[in-house]
């Protein structure tokens, strides 16, 4: 094996080695997860080196300065105040998700219309429309990293494949049974993973079209999937108050995680691949190791339904919103909760961290999306404008743009 070059990625932390190896090109990450300003470099790359023997003595120097360039991104302060910049009256019928490729120079919207839309996000142009499907197209996504590639999930029961460049039509995977209402590629993008109301979840070979395996166990609607950041497990969420993890090679149950009363609203991993944390109509979140999948903490205090949850990219903390109208932040080592987010006057149906983890946005049924500081629990700003209840918010890779998508029929680009 040869080292051929170094890639820095900042958020997360981390750095990510491309070696050669009997003549083929792979990558390997190195991930600096508690990396801080405050981190010594030199006592760290001591620490790589003595665990990563494709770097050599000569590449310390080298590693070192990758270190110092991820601290001095992480000193640089986040007192960005997004402006609002644009309305996109995006469909003739409501919306039901955005998403940004990986640069955050384009995202997706997908309508009640039928129809999926491309979008350059500095303009505001639309680049093209995906059309096609029978019923809503209800669960999108760019391939990211790469973003030559867009799935679609519809009410039509099948999920299609296009390419994100031309808007053409590579396959249309069909054999679910009812409405396809979440999806996600695998971190490779060889593999699309689909959620359905049959109560199943189904693999796609992306290169071939052709179905890989049906994951059968859960015995109501699917309604959230998620891969781990190796790719080699799914978790699956569902109406029948349970969890299941997938070994994705072999397509078998490894374990179902049982404990929540009620319906699953949303599934998810950490960065390393060590938790999962699910959020339910129980009106709680529970934190599960991923190899045993034993139950580690049960986050309580919403006093209604938890509708989103998630983890920041280092995986060390987790936000919540409730049908209650507030949000909160846990620590996912301590499991305490550290903040809550008073200030919307309807349920937060969607919730996520800036990618430098020092800021929670929020959507909400008010009308409105909040960003509030993580440390604080202070709102730093209301966007406002919609004229209908917001549903969807996601920040770019930089976290210095916001899509909104609200029932209204818009989306508004925040810078």
């Amino acid at each position: 094996m040869k080292l051929k070059r170094f890639f820095l990625r900042y958020y997360p932390p981390g750095i990510i080695l491309e070696y050669e190896k009997h003549g083929c090109l792979k990558t390997k990450s190195i991930n600096l997860l508690d990396l801080t300003p405050e981190t010594n470099p030199n006592e760290l790359v001591m620490e790589i080196m003595r665990s990563e023997r494709l770097i050599t003595d000569a590449q310390t120097e080298q590693v070192k300065q990758l270190i110092l360039r991820l601290q001095q991104k992480q000193r640089q302060q986040d007192h960005h105040r997004f402006c609002f910049c644009k309305a996109l009256k995006a469909h003739i019928l409501p919306l039901t998700n955005v998403a940004f490729d990986k640069s955050g120079s384009r995202f997706i919207t997908g309508s009640y219309d039928r129809t999926c839309r491309v979008w350059d996000t500095t303009s505001g142009t639309e680049l093209r429309t995906l059309e096609g499907h029978r019923n809503v197209v209800y669960a999108i996504a760019f391939n990211n990293p790469y973003g030559d590639k867009i799935a679609t999930g519809s009410f039509d029961k099948t999920c299609k494949l296009w390419c994100a460049e031309s808007g053409k039509c590579f396959y249309t995977f069909r054999g679910h049974m009812a409405e396809i209402v979440c999806l996600a590629f695998n971190p490779q993008s060889t593999l699309v993973a689909t959620g359905s109301m049959d109560a199943t979840a189904r693999l796609w070979n992306i290169k071939t079209g052709e179905e890989v395996v049906t994951l059968m166990g859960h015995t109501a609607e699917v309604l959230s999937l998620c891969f781990n950041t190796v790719g080699d497990r799914l978790v699956t969420g569902s109406f029948d108050h349970t969890v299941t993890i997938w070994d994705v090679a072999s397509g078998r149950c490894v374990h179902t995680l049982i404990g929540h009363i009620g319906e699953i609203s949303n599934v998810q991993f950490n960065w390393d691949c060590s938790l999962i944390v699910t959020g339910s109509m129980d009106k709680t979140c529970k934190l599960w190791e991923a190899v045993s999948g034993k139950c580690v903490a049960t986050l309580s205090g919403h006093r209604e339904e938890v509708l989103d949850v998630c983890f920041d990219l280092s995986g060390q903390l987790i936000a919540t919103a409730s049908a209650d109208g507030t949000a909160r932040v846990f620590s996912a080592t301590t499991h305490q909760c550290l903040v809550t987010l008073e200030g919307h006057s309807g349920e937060i149906s969607k919730i996520c961290f800036s990618p430098q983890g020092s800021r929670v946005l929020t959507a909400s049924s008010d009308k409105t999306a909040r960003l509030w500081d993580v440390q604080s629990g202070v709102c730093l700003q209301v966007l406002e404008g919609h004229t209908d209840e917001i549903f969807s918010c996601v920040f770019n890779y930089e976290g210095d743009t916001i899509i909104t998508g609200s029932k209204d029929n818009t989306c508004r680009i925040w810078y």
